[in-house]
């Protein structure tokens, strides 16, 4: 059993009505003369539902054991992803909505972290920086030198983010998937 004083973002734990949530936000809260309080927001696993809810100091959850594997993405095909255990080989589907903006960064190959509970693959995680190709931008222009200057980019992914003027069709750069922002520029 796990308290709210143990809260902390990523935190996966069954609620009262006994479904899959995990914490997005928290914030222990306190008026004057007020009980304390644990403001949560949080995403249903199995339905992707964002809730809005506060507890007591005192009350207890069943906490969740996660089990991580690594797996390799295969390919998405209609409203599935596809990812193969690069131990057992076993390929296993996921539906897109279960993994949210982390589907935008799935290329062929990838290797990420299969999250399972009671042996079920409910989510992935991705790396914390991946490098992709840039497929299109507009070109920089010479004298363009102010360093926080920035330009839209659509990556090998379908992604979209800003990079800094410098950066090319063809080049390849590393992205935080957290921030979905620009790191450098990857040498191959």
């Amino acid at each position: 059993m796990i308290g709210t004083p143990q809260f902390k973002e990523g935190l996966i734990f069954k609620n009262e009505n006994g479904e899959l949530v995990e914490i997005l936000e928290y914030q222990h809260h306190r008026k004057s003369q007020a009980r304390a309080v644990v403001r949560v927001k949080l995403k249903n696993l199995n339905t992707g539902s964002l809730i809005e809810t506060s507890y007591r100091p005192e009350d207890k959850f069943e906490e969740v054991t996660i089990e991580k594997r690594p797996h390799n993405f295969l390919y998405k095909e209609g409203d599935m992803a596809y990812f193969m255990d690069a131990e057992s080989f076993e390929q296993i589907g996921v539906p897109l909505a279960k993994l949210g903006k982390q589907e935008k960064y799935l290329v062929d190959n990838m290797e990420v972290i299969g999250l399972f509970i009671d042996g079920v693959l409910f989510n992935i995680q991705l790396p914390i920086k991946v490098d992709l190709k840039v497929v299109s931008t507009v070109p920089g222009v010479k004298g363009d030198t102010v360093s926080n200057m920035t330009k839209p980019a659509t990556l090998e992914s379908g992604i979209e983010i800003k990079v800094p003027l410098f950066i090319n069709e063809g080049d390849k750069i590393r992205i935080d998937t957290r921030t979905d922002t620009y790191v450098e520029r990857v040498n191959d």
